[in-house]
Parts: structure tokens; sequence; C-alpha cells
């Protein structure tokens, strides 16, 4: 057994002690079933674990992890769609109150879409990242001579509105926003410098919502 695996199983057994061994209590509650109040669209990226960047507990956040945190646009055809899956779950069964699509720098998707290179011989991705394409499109309209690492931020975050809009097709959310009853969220991880940046409606743009090293709120 690798020094990976043994430290992962460790991990386990740290979180037995506290939720089942020191504590009980709340998964004497969580047993009976779920209430999340927020379902995060996250990016299925290791540096980017949205239970372990927001300090979730157990039974907090319903997740959706994927590749660079896409939501498809809605397409009832009978075939195979996991996010929506989830989503639909999450919004019409769960009952959420916020959908939060969370975006991150130095995502590997938004470079796969970006280096077209990246994504010959893969089976999977490039179809995938065929739906933010058009954020990638028009961020070249915009840009075309920035720097690489600039149009992928750029990249990032638009495709982080494009999800959001992506949410709005999907008639059972629309009206859930429409009547007030949840709310939608843009949230980008800037991963080189720690800040929680949000997408504000009114400015049209990310701000931070989590500026770097608020030393008062560790």
């Amino acid at each position: 057994m690798g020094n990976d695996i043994g430290r992962f199983i460790a991990g386990f057994r740290r979180f037995q002690q506290k939720y089942f061994c020191a504590d009980s209590e709340l998964f004497e509650e969580l047993r009976s079933g779920q209430a999340p109040k927020a379902c995060v669209v996250a990016c299925c990226d290791s540096r980017a674990d949205p239970a372990l960047l927001m300090r979730a507990a157990p039974g907090d956040i319903f997740v959706v992890r994927n590749v660079a945190n896409i939501v498809p646009p809605y397409e009832p055809d009978g075939l195979h769609h996991g996010v929506s899956a989830a989503i639909e779950f999450a919004v019409r069964d769960l009952e959420v109150e916020h959908v939060i699509v969370m975006g991150h720098g130095h995502c590997g998707g938004i470079h796969a879409l970006m280096q077209a290179s990246a994504e010959e011989g893969r089976e999977f991705i490039g179809p995938w990242m065929d739906i933010v394409r058009p954020a990638y499109e028009r961020v070249n309209e915009e840009m075309p001579g920035a720097p690489a690492g600039v149009r992928q931020r750029a990249c990032e975050q638009a495709a982080v509105l494009l999800s959001l809009e992506n949410l709005l097709t999907f008639p059972w959310l629309r009206g859930a926003v429409e009547t007030g009853r949840c709310h939608l969220h843009g949230w980008y991880f800037d991963i080189e410098r720690g800040e929680l940046l949000g997408y504000l409606p009114e400015t049209g743009s990310f701000e931070p919502l989590v500026p770097l090293c608020e030393k008062d709120a560790i």
C-alpha cells in the first residue's frame, strides 16, 4: 500500500474520530436525510475542492464537480446527463436556496480549450469543453492581443457566466429564480492570490468577496 493511500485512510480515521466517535450528533441527524442550502457546481481539479475552500461540514453543501465546472444547457433528450440530473435533484428535491458556479484559476479544462492540441487523442474532453467554446471565442474577439495568461483568466470567468446562463435554460430552475426561491451566484477562486471573487451584475465584473489575507477572519 502506497504512502498516499495510507495517508488517505489515516485521514478517514480522523474524520471518523471527529464525527462518529467524539461527537456523533451531526451524523445522527444526517442519517435521516440531507437538507443543504446550497448547490455548488465546481471543477474536479484537486486544488479547488469547494468543501475544503469553504470549510463546509458534512451536509452543508450539495456538490456537483466536473471538468471546468460546466453547466450544460437544458436538453431533455433521453440521453445521459449526469450534471443536469444532479442539478435537478438539488433544485427540485432538496430545494436548495442557492446555486453557485465556482470557477478557478489555472483550470486545466479551459487550458485544453485554448490549446486545441491538448484535446487531441482525447475522447471526451473536447466535446465537453465545446459547451463553453462560445465563451472562449468571445474572449478572443474582445482581447486578441492579450497575453495567454490574461486570456485564460478571462475565459475561466466567462465560462462561469455562460454556465449561469445555461442554468436559466432549465425551466424549473428559471421559475425558482424568478419567484425568489433560489438565487444564482458566480464565484471564482483566484488560486494565485488566494482570493474569492464574485460576479456582480451591477458592475459586470468579478469583484473580491474575500480579499487577500483578511487576518482577522482566520
